[in-house]
């Protein structure tokens, strides 16, 4: 045992002893759930005989919301509205959250766990729900296409660097 209290192993490395704090970097989703879910078929039961193909609008949204220093829940906004020329023929809108733990994670690494991460990870069970929901309303399945939440992740953060760089530039000639 050395002078500070931890193991020193076989190899010469020290070990933290059993009951030591964990300072470790971790992050993962702790449960998830349906906080919402809307399914509205405005027209029926005209719609269901509709021959003219819908136009689908997906439209998504994440937000995050902390819980405590170590917990956040993340929330996937779904609004899908399918159209055709005679009309609506249905809305869905679900909010499908995960509650998230992170614990020594630098500030960067946290949003982009709270933002890219967690949103991929949680997008399939959401994209079920989805398709679930259309089945059950009287339609086909609508299977969502996979999102590139990283990808996208990162022109956000890109486009508001521009932003940023913009705002700092010098107005006029000096």
């Amino acid at each position: 045992m050395s002078d500070d209290g931890s193991i020193i192993t076989d190899l010469g490395l020290e070990a933290p002893l059993p009951n030591g704090a964990d300072t470790s970097p971790a992050a993962g989703i702790i449960s998830q759930y349906v906080k919402d879910l809307s399914v509205e078929v405005p027209n029926s039961p005209d719609a269901f005989q509709w021959q003219d193909p819908p136009q689908i609008d997906v439209q998504f949204n994440i937000s995050a919301r902390t819980i405590n220093d170590e917990v956040s829940e993340i929330a996937l906004k779904i609004e899908i509205a399918s159209k055709c020329q005679a009309g609506t023929a249905f809305i869905v809108d679900l909010t499908y959250c995960g509650l998230v733990g992170m614990r020594n994670l630098d500030e960067g690494s946290m949003h982009a766990f709270t933002y890219a991460e967690a949103p991929r990870i949680l997008f399939p069970f959401a994209r079920r729900v989805v398709s679930d929901a259309v089945r059950d309303a009287g339609f086909p399945p609508l299977l969502l296409e996979p999102i590139d939440f990283n990808g996208l992740y990162v022109q956000q953060l890109q486009a508001q660097q521009a932003a940023g760089e913009g705002e700092d530039a010098p107005a006029g000639e000096a």
